[in-house]
């Protein structure tokens, strides 16, 4: 009677050796992978961020625009240090505001004064107030190339202004008393302006337009030079009623009623005397 041969060598060799072939393979394919992507085409990775942008779009709405993150504050409705360009000149870099800046023309944006610092400082000040969680609904700090602005701005069912009043609601005064003495200290000279929303089609305004915008203006000054800011550091006191609305799209909405205090974009005046 024949034996049988032990080991099964019919299938003509081991299953560990095939096994750890396959693996040897699927290494090797992962480094020569690694290995192309060492070396980059700089022309193909634009055309590939530009080609994404163009198709996914980017974010145009931040909740995190006022002074305490948190729902319900406004926003603005564009993105800022932004520029239009084709998917050819496109980087697969984020771009710095400063050098989008330049390539627009403008040589001097709001921080190169320091407006970073300053706007921490306001945002320190308005955070000692006990009400700021409410508060933070209705003010909104920002940079422009105009520069720094600090926005009282109505909420649906709550403003800072009485209805066809020049005069703000306790809130809207406690919020510039305490920003106060922050302008006095900075250096540079200060702006105020008033804004209304446009009027609905058939909708009965609170007032005449350009005075209740000039009159809040006017009365923001005045509380301002009483706590502290000097008369000299005003440039400007106005009112523009409906024609400049933080929300293009949708001008009749109540956020575009504000008052917004800014202070300018540019260099801290000399002492008397001193040369530059």
């Amino acid at each position: 009677m024949a034996r049988k041969k032990k080991g099964g060598g019919e299938h003509g060799g081991h299953g560990w050796f095939v096994t750890f072939a396959d693996l040897m393979a699927l290494l090797m394919s992962f480094f020569v992978m690694i290995a192309a992507y060492s070396t980059q085409d700089q022309k193909k990775l634009q055309l590939v961020a530009g080609s994404m942008r163009d198709a996914f779009g980017s974010t145009k709405e931040s909740r995190y625009a006022g002074v305490v993150e948190q729902d319900g504050i406004p926003v603005r409705d564009k993105l800022k240090n932004a520029r239009k360009a084709p998917p050819e000149q496109a980087s697969d870099r984020p771009a710095s505001p400063s050098s989008n800046a330049e390539q627009e023309g403008d040589p001097t944006p709001a921080t190169t004064f320091g407006f970073a610092l300053a706007a921490a400082s306001l945002r320190q000040a308005l955070q000692t107030l006990p009400e700021i969680a409410e508060l933070s609904k209705h003010i909104i700090v920002d940079e422009t190339k105009d520069g720094l602005n600090v926005s009282l701005v109505d909420q649906d069912g709550r403003a800072m202004f009485g209805t066809g009043s020049t005069q703000p609601y306790e809130r809207a005064r406690l919020v510039l008393e305490h920003i106060a003495p922050t302008l006095r200290r900075l250096g540079q000279r200060v702006s105020v302006t008033g804004h209304t929303a446009a009027m609905r089609p058939g909708q009965k305004p609170e007032g005449p337009a350009w005075e209740l915008s000039a009159g809040r203006a006017t009365v923001v000054r005045e509380i301002l030079a009483s706590n502290g800011v000097p008369d000299d550091r005003f440039s400007l006191v106005a009112g523009k009623a409906d024609v400049d609305p933080m929300f293009p799209d949708n001008p009749y909405i109540a956020a575009n009623r504000r008052v917004t205090v800014t202070l300018m974009n540019e260099a801290p005046p000399l002492p008397y005397g001193a040369k530059p």
